[in-house]
């Protein structure tokens, strides 16, 4: 079977204008991807921008598409935008997330339905638009968390709020079947991102630290490898979560 590449292939990836998202898009653009790069606010416009013109100088091409990923129709119109700009979907990455650390009997309403908008709810509705755009032959990934292999207070409404996303891959992935469309989570330790320190405290960075194999937390560039895997050579993997993680948690 001759590789899979993602040269003139058309990937939506949300959550795209920083971190993992932003890497992503750079890593697939010396492949000659055509990248849509989603953000979310007004304060990502720009280095949304930052990153198409970097897709566009490694090789790629891209535009930005500004959405509310809790909001079904800015999921669709996001993709409407895909097809409008480049004809077709191939690809779907979603990197877009949201963390609380909390007691649970400390925690409200308003986060819990917050979480499960960003987390679950925007996670399923991308997931179904991926899968009414793609034809055949493609590929999309949620990005998940390790703490679904973990057994720890603080986080139930964040892990609580990934959780249901192994079951919408797999349920998707069976789905699909006879169109060639693989489906699956990554799961990564804690990263190293702005996103990660404000739920945490100097002595749990440093208890996360000491969970992996070398003492450090997860690096975007530990990801994005295996994001590229998914997309092309790791085609053949289906339904599955990856615990890319360096040992932090098993299963």
């Amino acid at each position: 079977m001759p590789a899979r590449t993602l040269k003139d292939k058309v990937v939506v990836i949300g959550g795209a204008s920083r971190n993992l998202g932003g890497l992503i898009a750079r890593e697939i653009a010396p492949d000659g991807a055509r990248v849509v790069v989603h953000y979310n606010s007004d304060s990502s416009r720009d280095k949304a921008e930052q990153t198409v013109a970097d897709v566009k100088k490694a090789g790629g091409d891209a535009f930005a598409h500004q959405g509310d990923l809790t909001k079904v129709a800015e999921v669709e119109q996001l993709f409407d935008a895909a097809v409008r700009t480049f004809g077709k979907v191939d690809c779907m990455v979603n990197t877009a997330g949201m963390v609380i650390k909390k007691p649970m009997t400390e925690t409200s309403e308003e986060e819990f339905d917050k979480m499960f908008a960003v987390n679950t709810k925007a996670a399923y509705f991308m997931m179904r638009e991926a899968a009414k755009r793609i034809e055949r032959d493609g590929a999309i990934v949620t990005i998940v968390t390790s703490l679904l292999a973990a057994y720890t207070g603080l986080y139930s409404v964040y892990a609580g709020s990934k959780a249901p996303v192994e079951h919408f891959a797999r349920a998707l992935s069976k789905e699909l079947f006879g169109r060639n469309i693989s489906v699956n989570n990554i799961a990564p330790g804690p990263m190293d991102t702005p996103f990660f320190y404000p739920a945490e405290t100097d002595d749990s960075v440093a208890y996360h630290k000491s969970s992996s194999m070398n003492g450090d937390l997860t690096k975007i560039e530990d990801i994005a490898p295996y994001v590229k895997f998914l997309l092309t050579d790791g085609w053949w993997l289906n339904g599955q979560t990856l615990f890319i993680n360096g040992g932090y948690t098993t299963r």
